[in-house]
């Protein structure tokens, strides 16, 4: 009879259930990261639209393979947990055979595309992030310790870099910054999430921060990294990498950033959590546009900056 029940299910799947594999919002948050990647590593209007194409479809479906093996993975416990009950495996609508099927067409497309039409080290670098989070993070570092994030969020912390190096077939020390900006945010990025949903987390025994250490322990590690993460977003005007209008974007996003963690750690209000985890994807995107606007409207914000304002400029 359960055998049938899931037949049933099987026959009932969309093209929804493949695209609910792939994470869709997460992968487009990182798509994101990867085409400001792509656009700081090109001259101001010499953007190759074909390279922008090509490096945002590869590096989508190496995130969106990633994606879908996370959870081939962790399709037990994801039936568990509220939060992800309803997802194709859990809920039988799509076969782990197929899902699997799924992840390696994607990954093989990745590789292939970016290896054709892109160039070598980004193909072997978004392979590796893809195994990094996939088999690294997923299998082995997200059972074995509370800072499981902190060790592996490196692999979700690429993709700017993948289109820095789309571009420039180098790795720069610009990219590379990026990558350190995502890096810093992921923990209080993540905990915050994982303090909405420790009990989500604890009853699959999974080492989140807020379950083996506590709540309040947690709030103050999202604090200490909130600072971190503030500090490494200034360095990109440090680093005469952005102007003023980007360290201006930073600061006024960092502060309010602040602003949502102390809500965490002092307010009494039942949705502080869902609401930082729910900011945080705000400010990076908001943050990563800033780089952008910065790039291509500097000239007329310093020009506004030292004629309205009488700003200091030398």
């Amino acid at each position: 009879m359960k055998t049938n029940t899931t037949a049933t299910a099987l026959q009932t799947t969309t093209w929804r259930d493949y695209y609910d594999l792939c994470k869709p919002r997460v992968v487009a948050l990182l798509l994101l990261t990867s085409i400001v990647g792509v656009v700081l590593a090109s001259p101001p209007g010499e953007i190759s639209i074909f390279i922008l194409i090509m490096s945002t479809l590869g590096i989508g479906l190496g995130a969106a393979a990633g994606a879908a093996i996370n959870q081939l993975v962790e399709r037990e416990s994801d039936a568990k947990m509220t939060r992800t009950e309803n997802r194709p495996l859990p809920k039988g609508r799509v076969s782990q055979q197929n899902a699997f099927i799924f992840a390696i067409l994607m990954a093989a497309a990745s590789v292939f595309i970016l290896t054709a039409w892109i160039n070598t080290l980004t193909a072997v670098l978004t392979f590796a992030s893809m195994i990094g989070y996939a088999v690294i993070y997923t299998m082995y570092l997200k059972k074995a310790t509370p800072q499981n994030i902190v060790i592996g969020g490196i692999a979700g912390a690429t993709p700017p870099l993948l289109g820095w190096t789309s571009v420039t077939g180098a790795v720069d020390p610009h990219g590379l910054l990026l990558v350190l900006i995502i890096y810093t945010w992921t923990p209080p990025h993540f905990w915050a999430l994982a303090i909405h949903r420790r009990d989500d987390y604890a009853k699959v025994n999974l080492p989140m921060l807020p379950v083996t250490h506590g709540i309040e322990f947690t709030k103050y590690s999202i604090l200490a990294y909130t600072i971190l993460m503030f500090m490494v977003t200034l360095l990109p005007y440090l680093a005469y990498m952005r102007g003023e209008f980007y360290l201006v974007s930073a600061v006024i996003l960092g502060l309010y950033f602040f602003y949502k963690v102390f809500l965490l750690m002092f307010s009494s209000r039942r949705n502080a959590a869902i609401s930082t985890f729910v900011y945080s994807i705000n400010y990076l995107m908001m943050l990563f546009i800033a780089m952008v606007i910065d790039q291509y409207f500097s000239v007329e914000i310093n020009q506004f900056l030292c004629g309205t304002l009488q700003y200091n400029c030398f």
